[in-house]
């Protein structure tokens, strides 16, 4: 990989300010995002996403790769840990659906004196920074606003602001991922957009083991008991194919134990408790996973049967339908 430059082409730093000038314009820069935290298991989906950043040539170009997973599996969690890994800082933009070009790039706020600022939003302050760049949810943005990114995703790695008048070029150690939920509430990407965020990274449920590791790492004060009730849930919630979450069942727990506490005197059980929080937290559904399983495959269309043409004008039960099967055969005379 090349050697680490912080230093974006046109731009004069001030970094005890937080501001840089580009073409005479002043930007006020954002604060990379801190917090704790580590990546449990999966270590080969963390390989992936760090090869996608490798550069092997001064001709070479970083991808930016698109990770995919339910909600709560640790797509954020992987990019901050990616980014850990390369001593990086990082940034983190929370797309929706009414997200502006603007908003991406550079936005105007006027001071108290009347004055106009502009405010450099996480993205360009990654891309100035040479750091990383998490667009978190990014089909949940709509098209107008992709398309005010589409050089800065391919070799041109710039972008240009309207409101500011400038062209922001991104520094050679810019690196960007982009998360998707896979669910109904997004916007469909256009082609020439999925086209520069390559290549897909699926993020998958962890195993059983992974899944006890986070739980405990996220509750180091939960019950072994409590946290083996609860693998166990999403374990088999796994197996059926529904989607509970490792944050789910982190906030089930949490949910338990504050319950158990809340009064000395009169103490909630640790089964009544935890069945509780799972009612609570994850819906009367999840009582019966297997139901619920079953439930869900008939409403993706799993149990349908073919309908015939006469299936149009009889019902099933109807002794006229043509293709009804007696349940006895007629009986001799």
């Amino acid at each position: 990989m090349h050697a680490r430059s912080d230093e974006t082409d046109g731009a004069e730093h001030d970094d005890l300010a937080g501001h840089v000038e580009i073409d005479g314009v002043r930007l006020k820069l954002a604060h990379p995002y801190e917090a704790p935290g580590q990546w449990i298991g999966q270590q080969e989906i963390l390989m992936q996403l760090l090869a996608c950043w490798i550069t092997v040539d001064e001709a070479d170009l970083p991808l930016t790769p698109r990770l995919i997973g339910s909600p709560g599996v640790g797509k954020t969690q992987l990019a901050i840990a990616a980014a850990r890994a390369q001593d990086r800082p990082l940034y983190i933009y929370q797309c929706t659906a009414d997200t502006r070009p603007e908003d991406l790039l550079i936005t105007p706020v006027l001071s108290q004196g009347g004055e106009i600022s502009y405010h450099a939003s996480p993205l360009v302050s990654a891309m100035i920074r040479g750091g990383v760049c998490l667009l978190d949810e990014g089909n949940r943005m709509n098209e107008k606003s992709w398309a005010s990114l589409a050089p800065l995703l391919d070799g041109r790695r710039l972008v240009e602001s309207i409101v500011a008048g400038i062209t922001i070029p991104a520094a050679r150690e810019f690196r960007a991922a982009v998360t998707m939920n896979q669910d109904e509430s997004t916007f469909e990407i256009p082609d020439y957009i999925l086209s520069r965020l390559q290549p897909t990274l699926k993020v998958g449920f962890p195993n059983k083991q992974d899944e006890m590791a986070i739980l405990q790492y996220h509750l180091p004060f939960a019950e072994a008991e409590m946290l083996a009730m609860t693998v166990e849930f999403l374990q088999h919630s796994h197996e059926l194919k529904l989607e509970f979450s490792p944050r789910d069942g982190i906030n089930l727990l949490r949910y338990a134990i504050k319950r158990m506490v809340q009064e000395g005197s009169h103490p909630v059980s640790r089964d009544e408790a935890w069945q509780e929080a799972l009612q609570r937290c994850l819906g009367e559904d999840a009582v019966d996973l297997e139901q619920l399983a079953q439930r869900r495959r008939r409403t993706l269309g799993g149990d349908a049967v073919p309908l015939g043409l006469a299936d149009l004008f009889f019902d099933p039960d109807d002794p006229l339908h043509p293709d009804r099967e007696d349940d006895e055969d007629d009986l001799d005379e």
